[in-house]
């Protein structure tokens, strides 16, 4: 198993997929799990950066902060009004994905990334934890 460390700087997707590309080997399975509960993990469009602009505003406008008054509800401030709407948003997304990997190569599609979906609006050090299981008898 090996451990990437990917740095946010606030909200928005961070892309890591040629970190991964880097660790696949024969033909098996990846697994990849942020060791976070504010974070989550995507596989999306890498080739507009108007998806990943879009995916952060819907997700703003579906769970905005702690302080909008729609969200009076929330009980957990003490990390500020961020926090909260950041475990939602990555209970609402996976944390684990799962990727085949042909003979050496992600099986992604032609304009498929890999992304951490950073949720806090401070820089962060994220863990992500990558397995890969061979199926090569």
């Amino acid at each position: 198993m090996t451990v990437l460390t990917i740095e946010t700087q606030g909200p928005g997707l961070y892309e890591f997929t040629d970190r991964l590309h880097d660790l696949a080997r024969g033909d098996g399975v990846m697994t990849v799990f942020v060791r976070h509960t504010s974070c989550s993990l995507l596989i999306q469009e890498n080739a507009d950066p108007d998806v990943q602009r879009d995916l952060k505003a819907f997700f703003d406008r579906l769970v905005p902060p702690s302080d909008a008054p729609p969200m009076r509800w929330i009980t957990h401030t003490s990390e500020g009004p961020d926090d909260m709407p950041a475990h939602i948003k990555a209970a609402m997304l996976p944390v684990s994905l799962s990727i085949p990997v042909l003979s050496g190569r992600l099986a992604l599609g032609t304009w498929q990334g890999v992304y951490l979906f950073e949720h806090r609006t401070r820089p962060h050090r994220r863990e992500v934890a990558v397995a890969f299981t061979s199926t090569a008898a």
